[in-house]
């Protein structure tokens, strides 16, 4: 049986006879030396084979690449040419003595190490062998350690760890459910948890006091980078805590996250309010590794002529905001018709601008198509506001406040990506008091974090004001990535009914949806919040990987398939009969 692994092999092993099992990573044929770089979950260590053992030798000759091997041999000190830095192996090696085929292999459909050139398809077509890099397998290793030091600080902070339906009604929480039909109740449907929200509240109302769950969660929605439709969350909810209490218990947290993980100190998180990080960074998620901020400039352009400015400018539902890059003489016009284009992804029907050549000539030394639209003085003032300084470029944003943000935000993180306009490495910080609503095409409201939130205003003025009213919410936001968000929750029926008015939830359909709910806060329901972290986000930010795909073990596509299994797939008609449904197909051309 296997004595060491292949990857913890060291100096002190030298002389010593070993049974290694693993893959084939790389074979290589010296003149007449054999050379196996044999691979385990441990890592990697080179294995010898010469002519001095035919039989063995005769066997590594037939062995190829994802081979699976059992090999005895003996731990040796590598030559001072051959040593290899870049291994934690690359000192020693193991002279075979003895050689087991356990399995042979097809050639892989791609190079299976860091070199790898497959594109996302083939990687999850294939993602048994995907998993067999070891880039792959240090992410997952990484999301296991992080899983585990969650656990011992929520465990030794007195959460209970409890475990709340899979199976369970469908709730209004922003996404589409799942669905899952019932046999039993034909014409009935559970939904998957998109988030396990109420129950963890009953769970408070039942005195438990402090709860978590590493929480499995599915939402039908559209994808992307960073999202799955079944995702996994640090669910924790508390009681008799308020929003300080709980934001300070997972700031700790996460702070110990990233100084064991990576050894990041995230510092202490500054708090911003949901107001100043829409003026500012044009986002809700702001990413503070640099400044570049957006600047208010509508009272300037309210009585100039050019309607593109001064229209937006005189509108309560709009926004003008400009947005200064230092050293804008390294754009160049193409680069600038580029993200032309790509504002307009976020709904910007352009995107004018002002080169600061040479501040000394006054409007002569300005460049720009809008000039000749804007009094000089205007510009002037524009200037001074920016604090413009030769060789920058101002960007302009003049449309409808929301266009405004996406577009101009979206610009502000490519320009910092593109440009490495980045002051440092890691930013973190709690964006808080968000507003409770938000206005639907129909003019009525709807929930910003979902309607079980607090409000932070009584319950006259959420109803006479559904647009002024501010949450009791919190997110925290890590290199421009929500990476968590929770709220102090409603905990009494008054102001839980209130919230369902203004969404226009009739008393009939909140007895409906939530009539265990609206039952249980009549029973002395404690002041209760909480919040949940993105596990999936989380272990990417640790790890350095693009998107969170590469952090979970068995992913979807960016269309909610997997290319693995080939799901999701058909039924056959016995069973779709036996569940009473129909399938109606979609119509083809």
């Amino acid at each position: 049986m296997r004595s060491h692994y292949c990857g913890l092999l060291r100096d002190s092993n030298i002389g010593q006879d070993v049974d290694l099992f693993g893959w084939v990573h790389r074979r290589r044929d010296h003149g007449g030396v054999i050379f196996l770089d044999v691979r385990d979950h441990q890592g990697i260590i080179q294995v010898v084979f010469d002519p001095d053992t035919q039989e063995s030798f005769k066997l590594a000759d037939q062995v190829r690449n994802e081979y699976v091997l059992h090999i005895t041999g003996k731990v040796r000190a590598r030559d001072d040419e051959a040593v290899n830095p870049k291994m934690p192996t690359g000192e020693l090696e193991v002279l075979g003595k003895e050689l087991t085929i356990l399995n042979a292999a097809d050639t892989p459909p791609f190079q299976l190490d860091e070199y790898s050139s497959a594109g996302e398809d083939v990687r999850l077509r294939y993602r048994y062998l995907d998993l067999r890099r070891p880039e792959m397998q240090e992410k997952l290793r990484v999301r296991s350690q992080v899983v585990h030091e969650v656990r011992r600080f929520l465990d030794a902070n007195d959460f209970v760890d409890m475990e709340t339906p899979i199976l369970t009604r469908a709730t209004p929480e922003g996404a589409r459910d799942y669905l899952v039909p019932s046999r039993t109740q034909p014409g009935n449907f559970f939904a998957l948890p998109q988030s396990p929200q109420l129950f963890k509240q009953l769970l408070m109302m039942s005195g438990f006091d402090r709860y978590y769950q590493i929480a499995r969660c599915f939402r039908d929605e559209d994808l992307r980078a960073d999202r799955q439709p079944e995702f996994t969350q640090i669910d924790i909810e508390t009681s008799f805590l308020g929003e300080q209490e709980i934001m300070d218990i997972s700031e700790q947290l996460i702070r110990q996250l990233f100084q064991s993980t990576i050894d990041v100190d995230l510092g202490e998180l500054p708090h911003i309010s949901y107001a100043c990080a829409m003026q500012r960074y044009g986002s809700d998620r702001p990413d503070l590794r640099f400044d570049l901020p957006l600047v208010d400039i509508a009272d300037l352009l309210k009585d100039v002529e050019f309607k593109v400015f001064s229209g937006p400018a005189n509108d309560a539902g709009s926004r003008v905001a400009a947005l200064k890059l230092e050293r804008g003489d390294r754009l160049s016009r193409r680069n600038i018709d580029d993200y032309t284009k790509y504002v307009s992804i976020y709904g910007a029907r352009g995107l004018a601008y002002i080169r600061v050549n040479d501040l000394s000539k006054g409007m002569e030394g300005l460049q720009s198509p809008i000039l000749k639209f804007l009094p000089d003085e205007v510009v002037s003032a524009i200037l001074d506001r920016v604090d413009a300084k030769d060789n920058d470029i101002i960007f302009f944003g003049a449309d409808r406040t929301s266009v405004v943000n996406d577009a101009l935000g979206a610009l502000r993180g490519k320009l910092a990506e593109d440009l490495d306009l980045y002051q440092r490495d890691w930013a973190a910080c709690w964006v808080t008091d968000f507003p409770m609503f938000e206005s639907t095409d129909d003019g009525g409201w709807t929930a910003i974090h979902h309607p079980f939130t607090a409000p932070s205003c009584d319950i006259e003025s959420m109803e006479a004001g559904p647009g002024q009213a501010l949450s009791r919410a919190y997110d925290i936001v890590i290199n421009g990535h929500e990476v968590g968000g929770g709220s102090i929750r409603i905990h009494e029926s008054a102001v839980q009914q209130a919230v369902f008015r203004v969404l226009k939830l009739s008393d009939n359909e909140a007895a409906t949806k939530f009539g265990f709910l609206l039952d249980a806060l009549k029973y002395g329901a404690p002041p209760h919040g909480g919040i949940a972290i993105g596990l999936d986000r989380l272990i990417m930010l640790l790890t350095g990987a693009t998107a969170i795909r590469d952090v979970i073990a068995f992913p979807k596509t960016q269309t909610a398939t997997c290319l693995l299994t080939d799901a999701p797939g058909s039924v056959d008609s016995d069973q779709l009969h036996e569940l009473g449904i129909l399938v109606k197909k979609p119509e083809t051309e």
